[in-house]
């Protein structure tokens, strides 16, 4: 959660954002690439726990429909919450002429949604299945929505990343189904390794799983034949060379690219069972109310970026701030050229965002622990 908000910020903030990509070798730097490298994990990890969440809340006491029931409420909620609530936080404008995005919790929802079903099979046909969704989905890279004629929006909605027109509102989809459903169920998994009571074991199982990702990662890569849709090549330099073999593609997901992250997010999990974090650590406070902080951090990063614009370009900054950010696929033409500052001070928005979010979210966490309303674990 705090490292996610270091790209968010980013978007908002940094100048080379509003026009180009921080993964572009052609013109990134190694820190700004490496600004954007290091959040890759987030994602995928989102997707993993969501699944081993959906385990855990099963095994207190609740039978399998009522898992799916709430699994598709859940997931239904954040759907929701992505096309109405995250809209205005990316570009401040309930107009609806603007395009729709479908991000992250629109990706979270809609398979939970899919989980609710997936969730009846047998565990280890689920786990088969989820393995191999991850593995083996880059075959279908060739195939685009294009190829599939009247039905090209479904292809951008469970595989190919695009845009599409729905009611005469563009909708543009970042995250497909596939394989981000094959993370979450395997989470919902790999979850039983945490039933074992022996931690030693424990920790061995989730450290050799994360060592295998990681090992999977180079071999894939280093074939450079399969496994993401743009290979590695040598660059003019070492540093570069080096990048261009970490710079996997994250739209869709390639098995390089989840393989790469869920091996930190597998060796991680099994470093913090060995620490006993107290309830008010950053890390445990943001963690008990994930949502709220997501929410929440949306949108005082762009009230920053908006204050910023304010004081840098006056009253002139109301004829922009109100649009979706050069970087949120908005407008060019409507912004300052330069727009954006540099990169030390969108780290430097990053941290007084998150030291400004942990007592609200210390206070809301608390509000969580004291009531057992059923609309709070949808908050």
């Amino acid at each position: 959660m705090i490292i996610m908000a270091l790209d968010h910020v980013r978007d908002f903030i940094h100048y080379a954002a509003m026009g180009s990509s921080p993964t572009d070798l052609r013109t990134t730097t190694p820190v700004l690439f490496l600004t954007r490298w290091v959040t890759h994990i987030c994602a995928p990890a989102f997707a993993l726990t969501a699944g081993m969440g959906a385990f855990f809340w099963w095994q207190r006491g609740r039978t399998r429909p009522e898992l799916s029931s709430f699994l598709v409420t859940r997931g239904l909620w954040l759907v929701v919450l992505e096309l109405t609530v995250m809209q205005i936080a990316y570009d401040f404008n309930v107009s609806l002429r603007g395009p729709v995005f479908l991000i992250v919790l629109w990706v979270l929802g809609a398979c939970m949604i899919l989980l609710a079903a997936l969730v009846w099979l047998p565990v280890r046909v689920l786990a088969v299945l989820s393995v191999a969704t991850i593995a083996l989905h880059n075959m279908l890279d060739r195939v685009r929505p294009s190829d599939v004629g009247g039905a090209s929006w479904l292809w951008n909605v469970l595989h190919a990343p695009g845009a599409f027109r729905a009611a005469g509102t563009v909708v543009i989809v970042a995250y497909p189904l596939v394989p981000w459903v094959a993370v979450m169920s395997l989470g919902f998994v790999a979850a039983r390794v945490f039933v074992i009571e022996d931690a030693a074991w424990r920790r061995r199982v989730l450290n050799a799983a994360g060592i295998a990702c990681l090992a999977g990662f180079v071999v894939v890569r280093a074939i450079n034949l399969y496994g993401d849709p743009i290979p590695w090549s040598h660059q003019r330099n070492a540093i570069l060379t080096v990048l261009s073999f970490l710079n996997t593609t994250k739209y869709p997901p390639s098995l390089a690219f989840l393989a790469m992250t869920l091996g930190p997010a597998f060796l991680l999990l099994a470093a913090f069972d060995r620490t006993a974090l107290g309830p008010s650590n950053p890390v445990v406070v943001f963690g008990r109310v994930p949502l709220f902080y997501f929410v929440a951090h949306f949108f005082l990063a762009h009230l920053v970026a908006a204050a910023l614009a304010l004081v840098r370009y006056g009253g002139a900054a109301f004829g922009f701030i109100f649009h979706p950010f050069p970087s949120m696929g908005g407008p060019q033409n409507l912004f300052p050229r330069p727009f954006g500052y540099d990169l030390w001070v969108a780290y430097l928005v990053w941290a007084l965002i998150v030291a400004a979010l942990y007592p609200v979210c210390r206070w809301f966490a608390e509000v969580k622990a004291s009531r057992r309303s059923w609309w709070v674990s949808y908050v």
